[in-house]
């Protein structure tokens, strides 16, 4: 094991300090300084020794130095190119030998990840965090599980069930790829700067076995998305135009599949979903 010295608080502003940083709110910056919530995270991620992990939005390296300290080999994508320059040299300093490459890019504009990580570990910018997580997903399938802190109110829709107000689109995609659960809240008083949101740590394991190939995925997003865009009118009239622009027809797909023409899209669950994406219409 690497021996690693974590970042805590005024390591923290120091380097912003060196680097004139001022966390801004559009890449979502909220650097993480407690040692405690770091190592949670690692632990709740269950990651071993010798795993591949990938993280998004690294900052400046608390999670990063906590995922080292574990054993692990880390790819970190980082949007800020000061941040992606410093980050290795802060891993030299504080976990000397650990594996560390950086990548230097925009997270939603990443197509692969090399060396086939099976871990997600992050702590996500909050304004972007489901479209990162849905990517991220899609693009590396080697990914078997994963921790990602997120917005509280996030976290929740995403790990929701159906027949909740806070079910919808993302629970449904979220789900293609896996199983998830909250892990728990994070306090806001380990972030610097402090966010004026309640942070929550949302857990997935991905499926055994795909549940389909590319084709419908898509194919299911796009019910998914036509559900929950109008989700006060009923699916016969919701899902019509992804049926041709035929109410009809939808109200036939969705009784093959034994859905009510009539149900809304919170009362379907992923299945339910699946199931439909699967009629052959």
């Amino acid at each position: 094991m690497v021996d690693v010295q974590l970042l805590g608080p005024a390591q923290i502003r120091d380097l912003a300090e060196q680097l004139d940083l001022q966390p801004t709110k559009k890449l979502g910056q909220n650097f993480v300084h407690d040692h405690g919530t770091v190592r949670r995270i690692v632990a709740t991620a269950e990651v071993t020794p010798g795993e591949h992990a990938v993280e998004v939005g690294p900052g400046l390296g608390s999670l990063t130095l906590a995922l080292l300290e574990a054993g692990a080999r880390v790819t970190a994508i980082e949007i800020d190119p000061r941040l992606a320059e410093q980050l290795p040299l802060t891993v030299a300093e504080r976990a000397p030998g650990a594996e560390l490459r950086v990548v230097e890019s925009d997270a939603l504009k990443v197509d692969a990840v090399e060396g086939e990580p099976v871990a997600l570990v992050a702590n996500l910018p909050y304004n972007v965090s489901v479209p990162v997580l849905l990517h991220l997903l899609e693009r590396v399938p080697s990914l078997r599980r994963g921790v990602v802190m997120v917005q509280r109110e996030v976290g929740e829709r995403i790990a929701a069930g159906p027949g909740s107000k806070i079910y919808g689109a993302p629970s449904v995609k979220a789900a293609w790829y896996g199983q998830w659960r909250t892990a728990g809240l994070v306090g806001r008083k380990v972030f610097w700067p402090v966010p004026n949101v309640d942070s929550i740590l949302v857990e997935f394991r991905a499926h055994d076995e795909p549940l389909g190939d590319d084709a419908l995925r898509r194919r299911l997003f796009e019910l998914v998305d036509a559900a929950f865009g109008q989700r006060r009118k009923m699916l016969r009239q919701a899902l019509a135009p992804s049926f041709g622009g035929s109410a009809q027809e939808a109200s036939a797909a969705l009784e093959r599949v034994g859905l009510e023409p009539t149900a809304r899209g919170e009362q379907l669950s992923a299945d339910d979903f699946l199931r439909l994406a699967r009629d052959p219409s």
